[in-house]
């Protein structure tokens, strides 16, 4: 299996790791008993993406397609975020093999669920406020 130099390097050096314990918007996909899973925290201000952290449970295209993720997010608005997709990732890591595409569809999925938590925390927010 042929991995790009790009996927290589956010494999073994992810960036934005970790978690955050006062997120605006939090995700979990995947199954973490059986398989891959990737977990979110987004910190939003002015629904701009100021802050994204992740963990991830999976093979090296999985974890770099999360990392990828997360660049690809921060500073974004929450709408344009809220717009990458599979394809966009997978091509940021530099493509992936037939066999490891569905990889990419974790980071997007968590991306837009971790967003969709943040709108419902905020719309709950101004009508208990």
């Amino acid at each position: 299996m042929q991995y790009s130099k790009i996927l290589l390097d956010h494999f073994t050096n992810p960036r934005n790791v970790g978690e955050i314990p006062d997120a605006d918007g939090v995700a979990g996909i995947g199954d973490p008993s059986c398989g891959d899973f990737l977990k979110v925290w987004i910190k939003v201000r002015d629904f701009h993406i100021v802050d994204i952290k992740f963990k991830c449970k999976g093979c090296p295209a999985a974890i770099a397609t999360a990392s990828v993720m997360t660049e690809l997010a921060k500073g974004k608005h929450v709408d344009e975020a809220a717009e990458i997709t599979d394809e966009l990732i997978a091509e940021a890591v530099g493509g992936l093999p037939p066999e490891k595409v569905h990889c990419s569809n974790l980071g997007a999925t968590a991306l837009y669920e971790a967003i969709m938590s943040y709108v419902v925390g905020s719309v709950q927010g101004e009508r208990s406020g």
